[in-house]
């Protein structure tokens, strides 16, 4: 047993760190929609702008990662 063993999974967790501008009404409405976005698509609430997503493979972690730069607001 003094073979070391390696999982061939590699199982990660996807941080968003966020700190959108608010002072207009089109820009809350842009920032709602962005967090609107992550929880769609798996990611949970931490803090009020950090959201946490589990995901089992590289794959997956570069398919999230896709929609979140989609989702982004254009003044983010």
């Amino acid at each position: 047993m003094s073979e070391l063993r390696l999982n061939a999974y590699r199982i990660m967790w996807l941080f968003v760190f966020f700190d959108l501008p608010t002072n207009t009404k089109t820009e809350r409405r842009h920032a709602a929609q962005f967090r609107k976005a992550l929880e769609k698509d798996g990611f949970t609430m931490m803090q009020y702008s950090v959201y946490v997503r589990h995901c089992p493979s590289k794959e997956t972690l570069e398919v999230h990662m896709k929609r979140v730069r989609r989702s982004m607001p254009p003044s983010g």
